[in-house]
């Protein structure tokens, strides 16, 4: 699939927030996108959960894809599917470099016979939360509901070559945007402004590859 875009125009697609919270005692925050995609809510609830077409847009998956059963995204997180209600609601645990969080999908139906997606990514906040803030999950929820939108577009394609399309000047302009909007977003939640703004550069760097500059 050509992955030719217009970044800010995917950015401002998405909604996104943050909160905290405290999560088996410990505390913890969650990353919040919303976006909605010309599609019904039942090819929402398909592109999402059918393996066959998950990696079009995603990852190869494996695994029992049931409740109570579990999954393995390729070179990625894999985790136990703890809830499911078609064509609503999926509950999963997100297990990745010993660490577990909790991701909670629900689609809606929404206007123009369109479909909603939103997605809540909850974890316990870590030396990682310090470095990159909400962007270092957030930014790549955003990459993956690009490509959930381009599959809506020309649902036969597979995305051919996403490390090119990071490389390319649309890809850097679509992670720098989107990291600069969990910076807002973070400080909407109350995080210092300078705060936020340095993990907001620092989560460009790493998905851009450039170096984060000077505060």
């Amino acid at each position: 699939m050509d992955l030719e875009i217009d970044p800010a125009a995917h950015v401002a697609a998405a909604e996104r927030s943050v909160a905290f919270l405290q999560r088996d005692g410990q505390p913890a925050a969650t990353v919040t996108l919303t976006r909605t995609f010309a599609t019904s809510r039942e090819d929402l609830w398909d592109a999402l959960t059918n393996a066959d077409r998950i990696p079009r847009w995603f990852l190869p998956i494996s695994g029992d894809l049931r409740p109570g059963g579990t999954y393995q995204l390729e070179g990625n997180a894999g985790g136990t599917i703890t809830a499911c209600d078609p064509p609503s609601s999926l509950d999963v645990t997100w297990e990745f470099g010993g660490d577990t969080s909790w991701v909670e999908v629900r689609c809606e139906d929404a206007p123009d016979g369109h479909a909603r997606l939103t997605l809540a990514h909850t974890h316990i906040l870590s030396d990682q939360w310090d470095t990159f803030g909400p962007g270092a999950t957030g930014v790549g929820w955003d990459g993956a509901l690009l490509g959930l939108a381009l599959h809506f577009g020309s649902p036969d394609e597979a995305i051919s070559d996403p490390t090119g399309f990071a490389l390319s000047g649309e890809g850097q302009a679509f992670y720098r945007g989107a990291s600069e909007a969990w910076g807002q977003a973070a400080i909407a939640a109350g995080t210092d402004p300078a705060t936020a703004s340095a993990a907001a550069r620092q989560t460009a760097a790493f998905y851009t590859g450039e170096a984060a500059p000077e505060s």
